[in-house]
């Protein structure tokens, strides 16, 4: 097969449709925008959601709920989790990020208590559940608020 030789799949393609190029085209003068009317003017139209001057569905739906705008929006990681990693590893947001355990850091990291881990490591993170504290420790490793 050559260059010169290739050609898009059967039915990919369409032709050009040129619309008000005169009467003979087929789909001249008005250019299938009938006569007069909104949507026959330039830039005419309505916008998304317009229902004719009605109210309409967005409006008339009660606002409903809360947004804390100051919210913190926290990484989560379960100790089970922490058992990737080698015994006597230093465990933090690269190292998290690294390993694919965490795929944003959000704002920050919160180590979370579900599963039992199995090795001693240094664990660096905003914040610590007590359960996740306990286990991290029991098992003999350290836990640091970063």
């Amino acid at each position: 097969m050559k260059l010169h030789e290739l050609s898009p799949a059967e039915g990919s393609t369409k032709d050009v449709y040129r619309r008000g190029r005169g009467a003979g085209s087929g789909n001249g003068k008005t250019a299938g925008k009938g006569h007069k009317g909104q949507n026959a003017r330039s830039g005419g139209g309505v916008r998304p959601g317009f229902e004719g001057g009605q109210i309409p569905l967005y409006r008339r739906l009660p606002k409903r709920g809360f947004h804390n705008i100051f919210a913190k929006s926290y990484a989560l990681v379960n100790v089970e989790a922490l058992n990737a990693f080698e015994d006597g590893a230093v465990v933090n947001v690269e190292a998290l990020l690294e390993k694919g355990i965490v795929r944003k850091t959000l704002d920050g990291v919160k180590v979370l208590g579900r599963g039992e881990i199995t090795k001693k490591l240094t664990v660096e993170a905003k914040i610590f559940s007590a359960s996740a504290k306990e286990k991290i420790e029991a098992a003999g490793g350290k836990c640091e608020v970063v």
